[in-house]
């Protein structure tokens, strides 16, 4: 159960009642708030927990949004915003540079693999995905190859809600309500080994991205963008291999390499970058999220030499920008949230831990209903299924009723927050934060044994 400390000022019903007449919530369907049905209102955090309106505590099993690494609460980390405000508290990073960007810049070129030494700086995910497909059009027209326009993403894949961000997002429920868009998208399969397509071998994963950018024309490709994990779905991670021979295929067809890392960037796997976990170097990456750890919107597109080499000379320009990217509050943050990895040693405690985050998890295997167990560092899901010797899956109806007419709810009131989704096969997905350890994995086991053990009697499976 979620316990109760005292409650907070604030009345309850003036919240719920300005929630329900003037909030748009993200992602959320309006219509389950009606009358008696609450609005979650989280009033605070502290460490790997946050409170509600009524001093309820959960766990929050998901870092917010797969982006509060540290931790909440952290007020050296506030205290830094609030200091840069006294010295500057706004200049923007058009035609003109403060010290927190320069500074934060070269701080992250020092962590990032390879020669990816030049960051663009945005306000968030999305803006980091929009910034890197129209850097690489216009990189590919500067370098004589003006027909390079279409960008290789692969299926369920998300990359962000911005019109060009959905160009290379696979999820067709996202596309469908905001067609037409950016053309110029085109997928490949995900690498899902635990569904793979009869006919294939996790080893030709990879060469579906050689055979559709031969289909597309080569001439016409511009880049290829893909998670090292990929978050929708359930945390698809790569078979042995898959990223060095896409790095080959890129390099074939000079076509770009997209690393998109707004969730696994940032110690999420046990590394400053995801494509260091696997091995790899792109020619972008995009990150956000744990930039900062939330405590102020921030992300960035880190770029290789190479790429901003064309822009480096003459009248050239990157003709595009956002007034708040390398907000010098932001960046104050940033640097202040580097420095907690750096004084905690951060990427060696996810190390440590995500063996024993992973056999939490695979534990719970012998319930009827967990179906596979995937994911690596502090980033993992279960794939919740009808039959496990199968693999059957529920229907669309059967998904609602399990997702959102019952685990949602229970797992938020037994006191954790993760995420129930069914953007492709439903899941039940975790990513604490990266101070995770062993309180909460008994935490998470308490909370999830029981619920699934109860989801599989109430969806008849195993015989229940």
């Amino acid at each position: 159960m979620a316990t109760t400390d005292q409650p907070v000022e604030t009345p309850t019903s003036v919240l719920q009642e300005q929630a329900r007449r003037h909030l748009w919530l993200h992602f959320t369907r309006l219509g389950s708030y009606g009358q008696g049905s609450e609005i979650p209102i989280i009033v605070k955090g502290d460490g790997c927990y946050v409170w509600d309106e009524h001093g309820n505590r959960y766990m929050d099993g998901l870092s917010a949004l797969f982006c509060v690494n540290i931790g909440h609460g952290r007020a050296e980390v506030a205290q830094a915003g609030a200091d840069q405000a006294k010295e500057l508290d706004f200049f923007t990073n058009w035609s003109f540079a403060h010290p927190r960007a320069i500074e934060l810049a070269a701080r992250i070129a020092g962590l990032a693999p390879g020669d990816l030494n030049r960051v663009f700086f945005t306000s968030g995910g999305s803006e980091a995905v929009e910034s890197a497909i129209k850097l690489v059009r216009q990189y590919h027209k500067m370098t004589g190859n003006p027909t390079k326009t279409k960008i290789v993403a692969r299926k369920t894949a998300y990359h962000g809600t911005s019109l060009g961000a959905l160009t290379a997002t696979g999820i067709t429920s996202l596309r469908a309500p905001f067609e037409p868009f950016t053309p110029g998208g085109c997928h490949v399969p995900n690498t899902n080994t635990y569904r793979l397509a009869h006919h294939m071998q996790p080893e030709d994963l990879a060469e579906t991205v050689r055979e559709r950018i031969l289909f597309e024309d080569p001439s016409t490709v511009a880049a290829v963008i893909m998670e090292p994990v990929q978050n929708s779905g359930g945390c698809f991670t790569p078979p042995e291999g898959y990223f060095q021979r896409v790095r080959e295929i890129c390099d074939e067809f000079d076509v770009l390499f997209i690393s998109d890392e707004v969730i696994c960037s940032w110690g999420r796997l046990g590394e400053y970058f995801g494509c260091e976990r696997y091995g790899y170097q792109p020619d972008i990456i995009t990150t956000a999220k744990g930039i900062t750890s939330a405590y102020a919107p921030m992300g960035a597109m880190i770029t290789s030499d190479k790429v901003a080499e064309p822009f480096l000379e003459g009248t050239a320009s990157f003709t595009h920008g956002f007034t708040f990217g390398g907000h010098p509050i932001a960046c104050a943050v940033s640097h202040a949230n580097l420095d907690v990895f750096e004084r905690e040693h951060l990427l060696d405690h996810v190390r440590e831990e995500e063996p024993r985050l992973r056999g939490m998890l695979d534990s719970l295997r012998d319930i009827p209903i967990v179906g596979d167990v995937r994911g690596a560092g502090f980033f993992h899901a279960i794939e919740l299924v009808k039959d496990q010797d199968t693999k059957e899956s529920f229907s669309d109806e059967e998904s609602e009723t399990l997702l959102r007419g019952y685990l949602s709810a229970e797992m938020f009131r037994r006191g954790l927050i993760c995420r129930a989704d069914d953007r492709g096969d439903p899941v039940i997905q975790l990513s604490p934060p990266l101070i995770a350890g062993e309180e909460e994995w008994e935490l998470m086991e308490g909370v999830l044994r029981p619920v699934l053990e109860e989801a599989s009697r109430r969806m008849h499976v195993g015989g229940q």
